[in-house]
């Protein structure tokens, strides 16, 4: 165990060492010195980091120990290119100041995942709210259209705004609804995992199983015509899709999925300016019509492109580069940022990152034997894993734009928040997963095993014992069987003399005993051959 501890905290070292180099190198390149500032900043965020470590290995001491790593160093990499940005934006007169609101931010979220670690170690309390859940996810998801504190903000109304700060409640919008996700499917898997007619080798659900994917679908589209916001939208219904899946084992749900996916992103394109927009320009990045549009053409598109192959595979190096350039290179296209100043090599070592947490996720899902647990962790996975999907796809022009933002490595408060709850609730699932069956290795559990053996064992003693003393007194109660061996010894033994010596009628009245004599024989010494007998007639 100590060795163990001793190998989880190696990695928490290395990936503060890490963390620190790339700050220190950041601002000694770009600025010659150390804000002051931001150096408090760090410190506070790494006595935080190590607090939440230790309450993880306190109170949930077979968690999965690589998760936090993994996001210590994509937090690191997100808000040194923050920085960064912030440096280049103030040479141009632009005063910027995310990265320290970025560290705040990260301090809260910190502090929130502590108070989760020690209050919500049973995750299977979350599953006693689920309606509750499914309300409070809508309302955050509606709430950005209440008049006075809804902000649209880019072209989509996904803001609340108080005074200066903002905040995206869809972020946080989609764990609640993955409780009520997670919960639901659990209750009604028997129900939607019976399949209906099998049509070309797919067995498609029956008519009445289809009602909660067609709801979906329509929240889903209701959030698009409503807020125009297409990335949040297609991750509830990629979220529930995924989990459906794993719910049911049904293939049929994937194709459904993808038959009603299809059929709103073409409507939607056709219907909607602003996507149809974004789809014309990822269909057409280049031509000079499209990239000089003041509105929805792919400007940023473009440079965010050049900007990923200005750093080639090994980068331009950090705070050398021109990242700033791009809009929003701090938050949609801060995966360009980092592809400009670290080249491939830097992008592929993000991607590494993301990819180990979501195997820890799937493969906490897969050995966690509650199906609360394997739903709710599937499903938190599969939605990170959706989101640097469609945010990698949509920068290298694998598909559309969507709006998203990379987890833990994007300028934003609440996307921060949202995800480190994610990786809390992964971490907590991992605990249960990991851990060994208590009944087994409890003490009690072994005085009970030993116990039911020594008494299973004392009842077998007591039941041969009984067994031989009634076959002893059926022996000593029923001597027949010896007193008809003596009687046919007797009959057998010759006390007469020859019959040819003897009168007729003497034999006549000695005939009759001997044969009685001889079917005694026959009966108590020959009785099988005479069944033999019986059975060749």
């Amino acid at each position: 165990m100590i060795r163990a501890r001793l190998r989880q905290a190696s990695l928490m070292i290395v990936a503060m060492a890490i963390s620190g180099m790339s700050f220190f190198q950041m601002f000694e390149r770009t600025t010659g010195t150390f804000p002051a500032q931001f150096g408090i900043l760090l410190l506070v965020v790494a006595a935080l980091f190590i607090l939440l470590w230790v309450l993880i290995v306190t109170f949930l001491p077979y968690a999965s120990q690589s998760i936090l790593p993994c996001v210590m160093i994509l937090n690191a990499i997100g808000i040194t290119m923050i920085s960064r940005i912030d440096v280049g934006n103030r040479k141009l007169g632009v005063d910027s100041d995310a990265g320290n609101k970025q560290m705040i931010w990260l301090a809260c979220a910190l502090v929130l995942c502590c108070l989760l670690v020690v209050f919500l170690r049973n995750y299977r309390v979350l599953r006693k709210f689920s309606y509750v859940s499914m309300v409070i996810g809508i309302v955050l998801l509606l709430s950005p259209m209440l008049p006075g504190i809804g902000r649209e903000i880019g072209g989509a109304r996904i803001w609340l705004g108080i005074g200066s700060h903002s905040l995206q409640p869809g972020e946080f919008a989609k764990l609640f609804l993955a409780f009520f996700f997670a919960s639901y499917l659990f209750d009604h898997r028997d129900q939607l995992a019976v399949g209906g007619r099998k049509i070309l080798g797919i067995r498609l659900p029956r008519t009445r199983d289809l009602g909660p994917i067609i709801v979906v679908w329509v929240v889903s589209m209701g959030v698009l015509v409503l807020q125009h916001d297409l990335g949040t939208s297609l991750m509830f219904f990629a979220m529930f899709v995924s989990m459906l899946y794993v719910a049911t084992g049904q293939k049929s749900w994937i194709f459904i999925g993808a038959v009603f996916f299809v059929i709103g992103a073409i409507a939607s394109a056709m219907v909607f300016s602003h996507v149809g927009d974004r789809v014309t320009a990822w269909l057409n990045p280049f031509s000079s019509a499209e990239y000089n549009k003041t509105y929805g053409g792919s400007g940023q598109l473009v440079q965010g492109v050049f900007g990923l192959a200005s750093g080639g595979l090994l980068g331009t190096g950090l705070g050398q580069g021109h990242p700033w350039i791009t809009p929003l290179a701090n938050s949609d296209f801060i995966y360009s940022s980092v592809g400009e100043e670290l080249g491939l090599t830097g992008l592929m070592l993000v991607l590494i990152l993301y990819l180990l947490i979501i195997s820890s996720g799937m493969i906490t899902a897969m050995k966690v034997t509650d199906g609360f647990g394997k739903l709710l962790s599937s499903g938190l996975v599969f939605t990170m894993a959706f989101q640097v999907f469609t945010v990698v796809g949509g920068i290298t022009l694998v598909i559309p734009l969507t709006g998203l933002t990379m987890p833990f490595m994007a300028a934003g408060g609440s996307s921060l928040l949202a995800n480190f709850i994610l990786v809390t609730l992964l971490i907590i699932i991992s605990n249960e997963a990991n851990k060994p069956d208590p009944q087994v290795l409890s003490d009690t559990f072994q005085y009970q095993a030993l116990a039911a053996l020594r008494k299973h064992e004392v009842e077998k003693n007591k039941a041969e014992q009984a067994a031989s003393d009634t076959a002893t007194m059926a022996i000593i109660r029923d001597p027949e069987p010896q007193a008809h061996d003596d009687e046919a010894t007797q009959v057998q033994t010759p006390t007469h003399p020859p019959d040819q010596e003897r009168q007729p009628s003497q034999q006549r009245s000695e005939r009759q005993p001997r044969s009685q004599s001889s079917a005694q024989i026959d009966v108590q010494t020959r009785k099988p051959r005479t069944v033999r007998g019986h059975r060749n007639e």
